[in-house]
């Protein structure tokens, strides 16, 4: 795929970007190694390789949740200036 300056300018208004000449230029440039790279890229032959999300085997690194400070409900309402229940009784604002 070639890169036209039409295309940078429409890429440009998309993005609603407005580029000066030296900016497209670089812009271009920059969009025509990309591309070129991908080409490169697909010049690889992956066939029999296992599809992958990620470069590394990592795993699920997510921790147990377990609860450290139980219930302190009663705790907390002692704290509180005026309560109704078990909740805290605050001030209307909003009308």
């Amino acid at each position: 795929m070639k890169i036209t300056d039409e295309l940078i300018d429409y890429i440009g208004e998309l993005a609603r970007l407005e580029l000066s000449g030296a900016e497209r230029e670089a812009r271009k440039k920059d969009l025509t190694e990309i591309l070129d790279y991908m080409d490169k890229l697909n010049e690889l032959d992956t066939a029999g390789l296992p599809e992958m999300t990620h470069p590394f085997d990592a795993s699920n690194r997510f921790r147990e949740d377990v609860v450290l400070n139980g219930d302190r409900r009663q705790e907390m309402l002692g704290n509180a200036p005026d309560r109704k229940g078990d909740f805290f009784k605050v001030f209307k604002t909003v009308e």
